[in-house]
């Protein structure tokens, strides 16, 4: 967003107009040559429309949303999900501001470091907008802001830029923007408490290598991993899985991989599957998260259980019987039939499976496809139970 653009924005013909069209369709609004600024308000209108669910609270308050920092930006849900709270916070990494909204509620005092002007000022508006008055935003690179700085924080926040000079997804920590690695000498002089957000392709154990002893947390929402959350506090280190709304488990990092199963699999013997949430999976915490509750194979895998076992994160699904797969078979039986499929551990794709077998997408039937010791097996999932 432009400053010109940010202007416009700001002009109390324009704010209204956004507001009276606020869920109309954007095209038709940028086509109405009544509407002041028509091609603005309907990338806002448009961009609003898409933070309803994602960022409830800007919606609601009709705040300026510019289109490049929405789609970097967190969403709420995953923003209220941070395990930091205390006095003061310094966000390094400000962005479109979400992350400090939600601190603003955990921490008395939150400093915002954002070094474009124009996006520092949206910030600003918006703060005022939602009525949130402990935010300071500060326009200056995170970089600048660390070596100035003499103050001390109770934590510091960093959300560094994963986009590659090369406009691909920087996944090393040593890529992004800020290089937190590099800047640990200069951040441990504000805090003894550092929290990172990293991509969901972060590898756990880089954590470690990185920071030592601290804790590592894969966080999912609605089944989708969003992020690798790191807390370097100087806890002992310990590795986590947190479904947001379905519930969390940490373990130390000694105790986190869990053995597999090392019986062979009976697919006579059960009348669960579980599907493990992804959290746990990209934590690599399954074996040892469902460990006496359920037999898995393998931290990917599916686990079986002989009774509905509890507290798992997860789904749990009842099981009308376990078969060899055989292509040929579901061919015969469900071709153009609507099957809702999984697969985990398993040598072919959900849609390959559906190119080999002619089923159709849709929940006339349920299957999940694994391979266990080298060989593979449908799951008939009962509809009922």
């Amino acid at each position: 967003m432009t400053r010109e653009e940010l202007d416009i924005l700001l002009l109390p013909e324009v704010r209204d107009a956004v507001d009276r069209h606020a869920g109309e369709d954007p095209l038709r609004i940028a086509l109405d040559r009544r509407i002041p600024h028509a091609r603005e308000v309907a990338t806002q209108v448009k961009y609003l429309g898409r933070a309803r669910t994602k960022l409830p609270s800007l919606w609601a308050a009709r705040c300026i949303i510019p289109p490049r920092a929405f789609e970097q930006s967190s969403s709420e849900e995953c923003a209220a999900a941070k395990r930091i709270s205390g006095g003061s916070v310094l966000d390094l990494t400000c962005g479109l501001g979400v992350d400090a909204m939600a601190l603003s509620r955990r921490f008395e005092r939150v400093t915002a470091v954002e070094r474009d002007e124009t996006l520092a000022e949206v910030v600003r508006e918006n703060m005022r907008r939602t009525g949130i008055d402990n935010v300071e935003v500060v326009t200056v690179s995170a970089e600048e802001y660390a070596a100035s700085c003499r103050e001390r924080f109770d934590w510091i926040y960093v959300d560094p830029d994963r986009r590659a000079a090369e406009g691909r997804r920087a996944v090393r920590m040593e890529d992004c923007s800020p290089d937190v690695a590099g800047m640990l000498p200069e951040l441990r002089r504000l805090s003894d408490r550092l929290a990172v957000k990293c991509s969901p392709l972060f590898d756990i154990d880089e954590a470690f290598r990185i920071f030592g002893d601290c804790g590592a947390e894969a966080v999912s929402l609605r089944g989708e991993c969003k992020e690798v959350m790191i807390y370097a506090d100087g806890r002992r280190p310990t590795v986590a899985a947190e479904a947001i709304g379905v519930g969390r488990f940490e373990t130390s990092r000694e105790e986190a991989l869990g053995e597999p199963c090392s019986a062979a699999f009976d697919p006579d013997a059960y009348s669960w599957i579980v599907v493990p949430d992804v959290a746990l999976q990209k934590a690599r915490l399954t074996l040892s998260h469902l460990r006496g509750k359920a037999d898995a194979w393998g931290n990917n895998s599916f686990a079986f259980a002989r009774e509905r076992p509890e507290g798992v994160l997860g789904r749990v699904l009842p099981i009308e019987r376990v078969e060899p797969y055989d292509p040929k078979a579901l061919r015969r039986e469900l071709r153009g039939e609507g099957v809702d499929m999984l697969c985990r551990e398993f040598p072919f794709s959900v849609d390959e499976v559906r190119r080999r077998t002619g089923m159709r997408s849709g929940d006339a039937h349920r299957l999940a496809l694994t391979r266990i010791a080298g060989r593979c097996w449908t799951v008939r999932i009962a509809t009922r139970r």
